[in-house]
């Protein structure tokens, strides 16, 4: 049985590579990411195929940031597929535009706050203010629903902030950033287990690499699966 709290991350190389990952993990998985990686390699074909074709749910990753006309047409024009998630930075104005765009479709919007492969020396590096990340995180997570964001993208280690904000109530917490115990970090920085995350609050966890890299890739997800349907996993109401 497939668990919709997992989204696999489909960062493969085009269409024929994520139809056959779809293929290999089966009726296991029902909701995927996809983003700008695949973006080249006919990323929204594959997005549409396994919507319409597959009965697949869809997060498309693209994180759009740009004047808002931009965004609202930029997000308009993906509203038009009916996919599920959205994502764009969770700058205001930014916001507000995407939430233009979607205007009455089912699609949710949802604030990038501070990419998972940060940490505060590259904060510093950007410029970006002073003080702890989680804390940052938090403020723009506030920011970003108090403009109209459906839900926003987060680590798992900022989740429990994030679900105790007024403004997250009824909203989504989508978790980047989440590995499997005795998995590699890859280029993460800020990471829990599936477990933890939904018990911190996520709604859902992303995996990539940890099961499309893995040797059985489907028995990877199903491992997962498992742990999430654990008591370790159970989620604090919200």
């Amino acid at each position: 049985m497939s668990d919709d709290r997992l989204i696999v991350a489909m960062d493969v190389a085009n269409v024929l590579d994520g139809l056959e990952l779809a293929k290999t993990l089966g009726d296991s998985v029902s909701f995927y990411k996809i983003g700008l990686g695949m973006l080249c390699g006919g990323g929204l074909a594959l997005a549409n195929e396994l919507k319409q074709e597959h009965d697949k749910r869809i997060f498309l990753d693209m994180k759009f940031f740009d004047i808002g006309a931009t965004v609202e047409a930029a997000v308009r024009g993906v509203a038009q597929f009916n996919l599920d998630f959205l994502t764009v930075h969770g700058d205001p104005h930014v916001v507000r535009a995407a939430r233009e765009g979607a205007g009455g479709s089912d699609m949710k919007i949802l604030a990038v706050t501070i990419l998972t492969s940060l940490d505060r020396d590259d904060l510093d590096a950007s410029c970006i203010k002073a003080g702890d990340v989680a804390d940052l995180v938090q403020e723009r997570a506030g920011i970003a629903l108090s403009n109209g964001a459906d839900g926003v993208i987060a680590s798992p280690q900022e989740a429990a902030l994030i679900r105790a904000l007024p403004e997250a109530k009824g909203k989504l917490i989508v978790t980047p950033g989440v590995r499997p115990a005795g998995a590699a970090l890859g280029d993460q920085k800020r990471v829990m287990t599936p477990a933890q995350a939904i018990a911190n609050g996520a709604d859902h966890v992303v995996v990539g690499r940890p099961i499309w890299q893995a040797e059985n890739p489907k028995a990877a997800a199903q491992s997962i699966l498992a742990e999430l349907a654990s008591p370790q996993a159970e989620t604090p109401n919200h």
